[in-house]
């Protein structure tokens, strides 16, 4: 299927450094995680996530609610990550270096860490370097995602040792500080609001058994599992800071 391309600057994948792709060898993180994700820069956003690892492979399940619908009449993508490497924590406004009363994907780095792995939909790269592409990210208000693959070793190694925090990126800049329309710390050609984070929580291991997650829908955002386009590494997402606001081009229609 033709699309159109647009190219950014070189990714600067959240601003996170790029881990091991090596396939995960070790089966010692086995078990059910769970968390509930709580809302980071009063996003009005609510979700839990599941992931349940057997071996190598991981089941991720995670629903969210609340989060930024759309931005000039179409969806918005929220690229979500499995966070590692660094405290395990969610981070509170003391984060928030600057004072511009938003917590950045950098000033929480120190909290969370870098991207250990890259939950995409459908057969997208789930490794670090795919952290940015909207090509393969949940859109619009209500994310409902369910995914089977191999979990690479430094992802379990996080697990397994309790700093594993799964992070959903983008705010609607309506609803932030003014700062929210300032250029983005990680790619100053994006506003703040479209790389910060709006969900946040830390991945425990459930009881044996672990819990009924409820959901049925694998893989999807609102409008069926359409895709959005990316945001670097080419595609034909457009998301340019203009004028203090940001313009996220035309979806496209993605095909297994």
């Amino acid at each position: 299927m033709k699309k159109k391309m647009l190219l950014l600057p070189p990714a600067l994948a959240m601003g996170m450094i790029a881990l091991s792709a090596a396939p995960a060898m070790a089966d010692h993180a086995e078990g059910m995680y769970g968390v509930t994700l709580n809302e980071l820069n009063s996003s009005g956003a609510t979700g839990e996530a599941w992931i349940e690892v057997v071996g190598s492979e991981a089941t991720v399940t995670l629903t969210a609610s609340g989060l930024a619908e759309e931005f000039d009449g179409n969806p918005y993508p929220h690229v979500q990550h499995i966070h590692i490497g660094a405290q395990g924590l969610c981070p509170d406004m003391d984060a928030d270096e600057n004072g511009d009363g938003i917590i950045s994907t950098t000033e929480g780095g120190p909290s969370y860490g870098d991207i250990g792995t890259t939950l995409s939909v459908g057969d997208g790269n789930k490794e670090p370097d795919a952290g940015v592409n909207l090509e393969v990210a949940p859109a619009g208000s209500t994310i409902e995602y369910e995914e089977t693959f191999e979990l690479n070793e430094a992802t379990q190694d996080a697990l397994a040792d309790g700093t594993a925090v799964i992070v959903v990126h983008g705010l609607d800049p309506a609803t932030q500080p003014e700062g929210a329309t300032e250029p983005s710390d990680l790619v100053p050609e994006l506003p703040l609001a479209a790389t910060s984070p709006a969900l946040c929580g830390t991945l425990e291991m459930q009881p044996a058994g672990g819990a009924d997650t409820g959901v049925v829908t694998a893989a999807s955002s609102t409008d069926g599992g359409s895709a959005t386009s990316m945001l670097a590494l080419g595609g034909a997402l457009v998301l340019a800071a203009t004028g203090g606001a940001f313009v996220l081009g035309r979806r496209v229609k993605a095909t297994k």
